[in-house]
C-alpha cells in the first residue's frame, strides 16, 4: 500500500480506528475513498454505493464493539469500508476474483460479517433474530440493521418494522437514504422520505438551532435539550414524521450521514436507549464523484474492469429483450412490470416511450408477480421482467396467483445461468427445476437472441403462462428481425449425429456444438447437438426417436442438476425400455462461488474441455 494511505495502512481492525481523533478519522475517510476507487476502477464493482457510506461505517465500528456488536447490512453492496475496515484491506485488492473475498457480506469470510446478504430488505428481520436470542441468553450485545431507502420498499423490511415495533426490544434501524437507488425508488416510502428531508419550514428550524447551540457553547444542557425537544415536536407536525413512531419506533432524524461528529455524536447517544430506534440519515452517493449528474446513478452504481473487452454494438440478451419489447409493443397491447431493474432488464428505453404501459413496482418482487395476475384477470397481457435469482422470491405467487388460476402472464428472466463476480446470492441456477414442476407451465430457453424475440412473439401471441430464461452474455442478433412463431414443445436439431448427441438448453447450444466439431476432429465421433429450447413442456416425438438412435445420450444445462432439464429426461425415459447411457451435465448439489464466467463454467464442469473430456470418459 502507497505511502498517500498514511492512515488506512495501520487500520487492522476496528480497535484502531478507537486510537483516533476526529481530523485523523476524517482524513481516514478520504483516504478509504481513494483507495475503494483506485481498486474498483482497476477491478470493477459496485462503486458508489460503498462511497456513500464511507462515514457512516467509521462511525459505527468508531462507537459500537464489533465483532460483539452485531452490524447486519442490507444487500452488502455498500459494506465495502467496512471490509476494509475489518482486516482485509490487503484481500480488498481481489474482491469479486476467483479465489478472492466476495463482494457481499459472507459470514464465512469473517467474524465482522454476522449475516450474508445478496438480495435486499433482509436485514431489519435478521437483525431482529439476533436481538431476541441476544434477550432469551441474557447477553448485552447491540444490535443494528442498516438497510438503504431502496431496500425499505420491499415487503419483507416493513413486516421486520412491524414485528419490532411489538417486541420493543433494543435494536437499532439505521435507514440510509441517499435518493440514488439503481433504479429510481418508488412508492409512498420513498415519497414520505423525501417529504422528511425536504420540508424548508423544519430545515430552517433545524439549522436555527444548531446555529444558536454553536454560538453559545456554554448553553445549560438542559435548555439544549429543551430546544432539541421542540425541534422534534416541530418535526412530527410539520412531516407527519409519526409513521415509525406509531409502530411503536423512536424515530430520530434525518441527520447529515457525512458529518462524522454528529454520527458519532447521535450514535453514542442511540447505543443508551433501550429499545427500538430508527435513525434516519441524508447521504450522498456521487459526494466523491466528479461531474456527476442524476441521470448518472446506475453508470456509478458499479463500475466495468479498466480491461473489459465489451465490443461495440454488440449485442447482450438483455438488449435484445429491449428491442424486441419494443417492436412487438407495436402490435400487441401489453404491460412491462419489473422490480426496480428497469435498466437491467432492458425496460428504460420502453419505460420512456409508454409510460402509461409500464409499471416498477419498486424492490418488491412478490408483490410484483400477483399485480401482474391481476393484470392477467383483467384480460390484459402483463409482462414481467425481473433477474432469475429475484424470481425466487415469489415462488408462492407464481403458484398461487398464477398458474392455480391459469392466468396468462409472462416471466422473462435475464441472468439466467451463471453470472460471475456477483457469486452464489446472483447465479440463477434454480429456476428450471422449481419452474418446471409447477402445472400450467411453459419453461424456455432461447439459444441466441433472434430465438429470444421468436419466444417472446410465441408468448404473446398464444396467451399461456410462459416463461423465457437468458443469460448476462452476448449473443447474435440483428435489428429488424422479423420474429416468427415457434411451436410450443417442439426442438430442434442443430447436428445430426450417429452415437452420441448432446440435448443442450439455452447458453450451452453453442458450448455443445463446439464440442462436437472438436469430438469430430480429434475422435472421428459424430455428435448430433439438439436445441431443447423447451424445457416444458418436452419435445416427446424427438425424445423417442432419440432414445432408439443414439446409444449416449448427455443432457447440458447451466442450471442446476436436481430436478433440472436432464431430471425431466430421465423421468420421460424411465417409462422406456432401452439401451442407451444417459448423463447428466449441470451444476450439482451446491452453491457456486464468484469468479469470471470462464473460470465458473470450467469449476461445474459446462467448459468445451470439460465436457469434452466427459464425452471420452463415457464413450467405449
Amino acid at each position: 500500500m502507497s505511502d498517500s494511505y498514511e492512515i488506512l495502512k495501520t487500520i487492522d481492525s476496528p480497535n484502531d480506528l478507537k486510537k483516533l481523533n476526529l481530523n485523523q478519522l476524517n482524513q481516514l475517510s478520504d483516504e478509504l475513498a481513494s483507495y475503494i476507487h483506485e481498486v474498483i476502477s482497476e477491478l470493477g464493482g459496485h462503486y458508489s454505493s460503498p462511497l456513500g457510506v464511507i462515514e457512516l461505517t467509521i462511525a459505527l465500528h468508531y462507537v459500537y464493539n464489533t465483532p460483539s456488536d452485531k452490524l447486519v447490512w442490507d444487500v452488502g453492496h455498500q459494506a465495502y469500508p467496512h471490509k476494509i475496515l475489518t482486516g482485509r484491506r490487503e484481500e480488498f485488492k481481489k474482491i469479486r476474483k476467483f479465489g478472492g473475498i466476495s463482494g457481499f457480506l459472507k459470514r464465512d469470510e469473517s467474524i465482522y460479517d454476522c449475516f450474508g446478504a445478496g438480495h435486499t430488505s433482509t436485514s431489519i428481520s435478521a437483525a431482529l433474530g439476533f436481538a431476541h436470542m441476544r434477550d432469551k441468553y441474557k447477553t448485552d450485545e447491540k444490535v443494528l440493521a442498516i438497510i438503504g431507502d431502496g431496500a425499505m420498499t420491499g415487503g419483507l423490511a416493513y413486516e421486520a418494522l412491524n414485528n419490532l415495533g411489538y417486541h420493543r426490544t433494543q435494536l437499532t434501524v439505521v435507514l440510509n437514504d441517499n435518493s440514488l437507488s439503481i433504479s429510481q425508488s418508488v412508492g409512498a416510502l420513498s415519497k414520505y422520505l423525501t417529504k422528511l428531508t425536504t420540508n424548508p419550514t423544519y430545515n430552517r428550524l433545524r439549522d436555527n438551532v444548531k446555529d444558536i447551540t454553536e454560538k453559545l457553547p456554554m448553553m445549560s444542557n438542559r435548555i439544549k435539550k429543551l430546544l432539541k425537544k421542540a425541534e422534534s415536536g416541530v418535526k412530527v407536525s410539520l412531516t407527519d414524521g409519526g409513521f415509525f413512531e406509531e409502530l411503536g419506533i423512536r424515530y430520530i432524524g434525518p441527520i447529515d450521514g457525512h458529518n462524522l461528529n454528529e454520527l458519532i455524536r447521535v450514535f453514542k447517544t442511540i447505543k443508551k436507549i433501550d429499545g427500538p430506534v430508527l435513525l434516519h440519515i441524508h447521504t450522498n452517493k456521487s459526494r466523491r464523484i466528479e461531474h456527476f449528474d442524476t441521470d448518472d446513478a446506475v453508470k456509478y452504481y458499479s463500475l466495468s474492469p479498466s480491461n473489459s473487452n465489451t465490443i461495440a454494438n454488440s449485442f447482450t440478451f438483455s438488449k435484445v429483450f429491449g428491442k424486441s419489447i419494443l417492436d412487438l409493443s407495436n402490435k400487441y397491447d401489453f404491460t412491462c412490470i419489473t422490480a426496480a431493474m428497469d435498466v437491467g432488464t432492458g425496460l428504460s428505453e420502453f419505460s420512456k416511450l409508454h409510460e402509461n404501459r409500464y409499471i416498477d413496482v419498486g424492490i418488491a418482487e412478490q408483490h410484483a408477480l400477483t399485480y401482474s395476475s391481476g393484470i392477467s384477470a383483467s384480460n390484459s397481457i402483463p409482462v414481467v421482467a425481473i433477474y432469475s435469482t429475484f424470481i425466487q422470491r415469489a415462488f408462492d405467487q407464481i403458484v398461487h396467483d398464477i398458474a392455480i388460476q391459469n392466468l396468462p402472464v409472462i416471466i422473462c428472466m435475464d441472468r439466467a445461468g451463471l453470472v460471475g463476480a456477483d457469486g452464489p446470492t446472483h447465479h440463477g441456477i434454480f429456476d428450471m427445476a422449481f419452474l418446471r414442476m409447477i402445472p400450467n407451465f411453459i419453461v424456455t430457453s432461447p439459444k441466441d437472441g433472434y430465438e429470444l424475440h421468436d419466444l417472446l412473439y410465441t408468448a404473446l401471441k398464444i396467451k399461456k403462462i410462459f416463461s423465457i430464461r437468458y443469460g448476462k452474455i452476448q449473443t447474435d442478433y440483428s435489428l429488424n428481425y422479423k420474429p416468427k412463431e415457434i411451436e410450443v414443445g417442439s426442438w430442434e436439431v442443430i447436428k445430426d449425429g450417429s452415437e452420441v448427441v448432446f440435448l443442450s438448453v439455452g447458453s450451452m447450444v453453442e458450448t455443445c456444438s463446439e464440442v462436437a466439431s472438436k469430438l469430430l476432429d480429434k475422435k472421428n465421433i459424430k455428435a448430433g447437438v439438439v436445441n431443447c429450447r423447451f424445457i416444458k413442456p418436452l419435445d416427446s416425438e424427438m425424445l423417442n426417436i432419440i432414445i432408439k438412435k443414439y446409444k449416449y445420450i448427455f443432457t447440458v444445462e447451466e442450471g442446476c442438476i436436481s430436478g433440472g432439464f436432464g431430471s425431466s429426461v430421465l423421468e420421460y425415459y424411465s417409462g422406456c425400455n432401452h439401451n442407451s447411457v444417459i448423463k447428466l451435465i449441470g451444476i450439482d448439489d451446491n452453491f457456486v462461488d464468484h469468479g469470471s464466467r470462464t473460470e465458473l463454467l470450467d469449476i461445474t464442469n459446462l467448459s468445451i474441455r470439460k465436457i469434452y473430456e466427459k464425452v471420452l470418459n463415457n464413450y467405449e
